[in-house]
């Protein structure tokens, strides 16, 4: 305890200025003691150093000590100083507000006096300790800082200059808008021309430094930067050839930015800077490489690049090539000769957090497959668990922007390489070349088709190659090309490659088992019903890989079956598959707690088995439906003491609600009326009502569309709660949160449908909000959709109400449903919109030429709504007269005039 009092009796009983400060030396023998302990393995002690900083922490005159330990103790290890200063950089983090005066003062006094010190890691931490002073919002509160260390570049000990510039680059890193900004009176100003004179510097380390302050500036386009960019470049390109390797890659960083920002001042240079980075691309520092190769990932998105790389791609295409081997290191990280691990469990670290995309509702198109825009997760990550940044990686990833560029110009370049590639005898080669073969497979598509059924089958005998790393990107690269495989007959292609990627789905590298189970998913996405003849096949093997799969596997197994439900959809719902493919996954939901987040995909996984099984799905519906229910209560639960006791209780993780209303919305959707049972017997509606006005976006988007399905499936449970309901969801009609608006919108409309003409005190509440939305620019097309269907529905079930406005919303109703497949949705959308132009026809008049398009988009509407459409295109003819129909149809493209001429007579 002695030292406690030593540090209160010295803050307390002192009358020295500042400067003079100097520690008790029985304190100071207690400070190093517990700064000894604190770097003891042993928890225990760690514990007690733990607890013993806490109450050092009361006392202001500890972080004294601590500054004295850092800068004046030179007879200390460094280690025991510079965890001196680390310990001090924490206190500063938490509490350097309430540090009094004069120990604020003698920390950042010892700092400037000692950036000079003769180890470079105290020179380090003193930089850090600095830096987190200055973050404090403290580069105003100490004016003196900048000009110190700036003056002190100027220093002949090259100890206080290499000191300075560290402090002054972390600065940079740090407080880049501030330093350009009138709040500090722009000392960028000085310190932009400052920094490049010492581009030409005898030390390495200091032009190293002075490059890395610049290239802070850079993307922000800072002003003073921006007046001094021909200096810059200038002596950028004097530095092309430095031998130091963190120079270089300072340099090629900096490049790649300019690039970005001032593409302008680059232009007359391109030619000589291209050249230097084909070398650097191949530099023997891998990190320089790096950088190096990201200028041909950032050039690809500069709409000069084609005119400017077309010469060049002969010396490019072959290094890219030659970065996509895998290193030793690589290698050595990704346990490349370990061929057998199935059986090694995996480490909790390596298991990637998963996030839960909420339910949104879309609508089926003409003239696409339905694909998600958001989903670019098919990216070059072939390297999935080597998640840093590599020259593979990145090599791998401008091969492909530039694949996206060329397209099949490049082929010249590439097909010569690929064929040495493909059939090396050395794995490791060919393997690259496997990957090339992916990364180019969707700019290059139109191209490589000749050649894809001498290679396709190639990939397929690499499959069972005897490298694990082999086998693995081959179900990667195949998978890059399954659009065509399915485009081929069956037997050809699709069969084989199927057999083959179910025998990796079991093989005995946890790797390729992973790679094998995305391949196979993707392979589900583009075959869908394809794959219904192979479905017992399919399911046998999904099933065994549940007993053989470590944990991380299992969760991309769950992704598997769920992807093999939405694909085939009804299909499954076969006793033999049910048979097959129930079991297992209610003794993963059985055996997983409530709080496990591994739920999460297999909520998911059931979701679309449910909507794919629809009636097969009843014997295991109640213990489904009840949990998700609790999961909805027990988070909604643990929400409001949150809210009410922040202190008491931890913030719950929402996701778990998420999932469930989903998986609900999936029951509802795929047991139908069979629903209402379970909804009669639960508070679900009271639980929506209040999930529908959460905080977060995605737990109202996913109540939304519970409450579309519930809608649809059981409306009489829905009814009561409308007057509630409706205020919530016109309020939520807010573009800005485009998933939660479309969702919104879309229940909007399936309540029209049920609730007919008792609609009519509602639709004040969401039409103006409506109208708003589908005249918005820019709005994304599946709200577009949703909302003309809507506008739609509510003008079918009250035309009178919502007639008036039609010549607000017509033209682009009109626009944004001619795209969409014939279904329901969008014959009661056109119902009402036949039966507003009769209640108020003046108001189609200007854009009737749209609404002649949206009708001619049909292909085989009800005979009904075919006769509506007959009465208004015939009744707007004999309204204007034969001539002026005659030169209105003129306007019409012929195909238009054709369709309009056959199946009405117009």
């Amino acid at each position: 305890m002695l030292i406690y009092y030593i540090i209160l009796y010295h803050s307390t009983d002192r009358q020295l200025p500042i400067m003079d400060w100097q520690p008790d030396e029985q304190g100071l023998q207690q400070v190093l003691q517990l700064l000894k302990d604190s770097q003891s393995p042993n928890t225990a002690t760690q514990r007690i150093v733990q607890d013993k900083l806490k109450q050092l922490n009361q006392f202001p005159d500890f972080n004294n000590y601590l500054i004295f330990v850092l800068t004046r103790l030179k007879s200390e290890d460094e280690p025991t100083r510079s965890l001196s200063g680390l310990i001090l950089k924490n206190n500063v983090k938490a509490h350097y507000q309430s540090f009094p005066q004069p120990v604020a003062e003698f920390i950042k006094q010892e700092c400037l006096n000692n950036i000079g010190d003769a180890s470079s890691l105290i020179r380090a931490t003193i930089g850090i300790l600095i830096t987190t002073i200055a973050s404090k919002g403290e580069l105003q509160m100490w004016p003196e800082l900048l000009p110190q260390l700036c003056n002190l570049l100027n220093s002949e000990d090259y100890n206080t200059c290499e000191g300075a510039f560290g402090a002054l680059q972390k600065i940079c890193e740090d407080s880049a808008e501030l330093l350009d900004s009138d709040a500090l009176n722009r000392p960028l100003n000085v310190m932009i021309p400052k920094f490049l004179q010492f581009f030409k510097h005898c030390s390495p380390k200091i032009r190293s430094h002075a490059i890395a302050c610049v290239n802070q500036f850079i993307m922000e386009r800072a002003q003073a930067l921006m007046d001094n960019i021909d200096t810059f470049i200038e002596h950028l390109f004097a530095l092309a050839v430095d031998e130091d390797p963190e120079v270089r890659k300072n340099v090629c960083r900096a490049l790649v930015m300019l690039l970005e920002v001032r593409i302008d001042r680059l232009i007359p240079h391109m030619h000589s800077i291209i050249q230097y980075m084909l070398q650097r691309t191949q530099d023997s520092d891998e990190n320089v490489a790096l950088e190096a190769c990201e200028f041909w990932l950032t050039l690809a998105e500069q709409p000069i690049c084609k005119e400017v790389l077309s010469s060049h791609l002969v010396q490019l295409i072959p290094i890219l090539v030659n970065g996509m081997k895998y290193s030793e290191i690589d290698i050595i990280l990704l346990k490349g000769d370990v061929e057998e691990d199935e059986a090694i469990p995996d480490s909790e670290q390596d298991i990637k957090p998963r996030f839960h995309k909420s339910r949104t509702v879309t609508l089926q198109h003409e003239e696409e497959r339905l694909q998600d825009d958001e989903d670019g997760e098919d990216e070059d990550d072939d390297d999935d668990t080597l998640s840093d940044w590599n020259l593979r990686k990145c090599s791998a990833a401008a091969l492909d922007v530039l694949a996206n560029v060329f397209r099949d110009e490049l082929l010249p370049h590439l097909l010569p390489l690929l064929k040495g590639l493909l059939f090396h005898p050395e794995w490791v080669i060919k393997e690259s070349g496997i990957l090339v073969l992916g990364a180019i497979a969707e700019g290059c598509m139109q191209g490589m088709v000749p050649y894809l059924p001498e290679l396709i089958p190639h990939l397929i005998q690499c499959l069972s190659d005897k490298k694990a790393l082999v086998r693995s990107i081959a179900c990667w690269t195949l998978s890059r090309y399954a659009h065509w495989v399915v485009s081929q007959p069956p037997d050809m292609y699709l069969k084989p490659l199927m057999t083959e990627l179910l025998k990796r789905i079991l093989d005995s590298n946890k790797r390729v088992q992973e790679a094998a189970c995305s391949a196979f998913a993707t392979l589900e996405e583009e075959a869908c019903t394809e794959l219904v003849p192979y479905l017992s096949f399919i399911l046998d093997t999904l099933v065994f890989a549940f007993g053989k799969y470590q944990h991380k596997n299992l969760l991309i197994l769950y992704d598997a079956i769920g992807t093999l439900a939405d694909s085939v959809g009804h299909h499954l719902n076969q006793p033999e598959y049910i048979q097959k493919l129930m079991p297992p996954l209610i003794q993963k939901w059985n055996e997983l707690k409530d709080e496990d987040k591994d739920l999460f995909p297999l909520l998911e996984c059931l979701s679309s088995v449910a909507t794919a099984l629809q009636s097969g799905f009843l014997p295991y519906c109640e213990p489904v439906y009840q949990r998700c229910v609790t999961l909805v209560q027990k988070t909604l639960a643990q929400a409001m003491m949150y809210s009410q006791h922040p202190d008491q209780y931890e913030a719950p993780d929402k996701d778990f609600m998420i999932v469930a209303l989903d998986l609900l919305s999936g029951l509802a959707e795929g047991l139908g009326c069979h629903v209402e049972q379970l909804v009669a017997r639960s508070n679900i509606m009271t639980l929506l009502f209040q999930c529908m006005q959460d905080t977060m976006p995605e737990v109202r988007q996913s109540s939304f569309a519970l409450l579309g399905d519930l809608t649809k499936a059981c409306f009489m449970h829905v009814k009561p709660c409308i007057a509630e309901f409706m205020p919530i969801l016109g309020t939520n009609l807010n573009p800005e949160f485009i998933s939660v608006c479309n969702n919104a919108t879309w229940a909007i409309g399936e309540i029209c449908m049920q609730m007919g003409a008792e609609m009519q005190p509602y639709v004040q509440m969401v039409l103006n909000n409506l109208v708003e939305i589908i005249n918005r620019p820019n709005t994304p097309k599946t709200l577009l959709e949703n909302t003309a269907i809507t506008i739609g529905r509510l003008g079918y079930v009250c035309p009178q109400e919502v007639a008036p406005m039609l010549q607000q919303f017509i033209r682009p109703w009109c626009t944004s449903l001619r795209n969409i497949r014939d279904n329901e949705e969008k014959d009661s959308a056109f119902r009402g919109i036949c039966m507003m132009i009769g209640v108020n026809p003046g108001g189609v008049v200007q854009d009737f030429i749209f609404f002649c398009d949206a009708v001619a988009s049909w292909v085989s509407p009800k005979d009904d709504l075919r006769d509506m459409f007959y009465k208004i295109l015939h009744g707007f003819k004999d309204q204007v007269g034969e001539e002026n129909w005659q030169q209105f149809s003129e306007q019409f493209p012929p195909l238009l005039k054709e369709r309009l001429a056959a199946f009405y007579g117009v």
